[in-house]
């Protein structure tokens, strides 16, 4: 069931990367080969790079795959490491978790207004930051149950 999460959350983040292209490819084309550019596009890359970027931190790109300055996390023994994962995911999925409420408060606040050329709601534009501060709080919980279980605390397993 995972993999297929995984592969459905790559699909997504793969064809919203393709769409976002593929706008920015009619831009230019419409821009500088017709001389008309063509004010949706404009838009539409924007609402796509706003979910691509969004949609990947939350589900594609795997916490190995951050960058982290790891010079502490290398020097202290697993025990420490331990600590420091439980720690700091305690800070970042509680924070996450007291700022949910308000930020899907906002966002369906925001379904009142729309973008001026597309007319699509601002809540659709804005959803995947909920989206990602719910990843946020499921992550930490999953890294500190694995560190608790005294799993990725080792040189060989931490954050390449």
């Amino acid at each position: 069931m995972t993999r297929w999460l995984q592969g459905f959350a790559n699909a997504v983040g793969g064809g919203l990367f393709l769409t976002l292209f593929l706008v920015f490819l009619v831009q230019i084309g419409a821009r500088f080969g017709l001389n008309r550019p063509l004010p949706w596009t404009d838009e539409a890359a924007v609402i796509l790079y706003i979910w691509v970027i969004l949609w990947s931190a939350a589900f594609v790109v795997p916490e190995r795959e951050h960058v982290v300055f790891d010079l502490v996390w290398n020097s202290v023994h697993p025990r420490t490491r331990q600590v420091m994962t439980i720690v700091g995911n305690l800070l970042v999925g509680g924070l996450a978790l007291t700022g949910l409420p308000a930020s899907w408060d906002y966002v369906q606040f925001m379904s009142r207004e729309s973008t001026p050329v597309l007319d699509v709601a601002l809540m659709w534009v804005y959803l995947p930051f909920v989206l990602l501060m719910f990843a946020l709080v499921l992550r930490s919980i999953w890294a500190i149950v694995s560190a608790l279980r005294g799993l990725g605390l080792t040189r060989s397993e931490s954050r390449i």
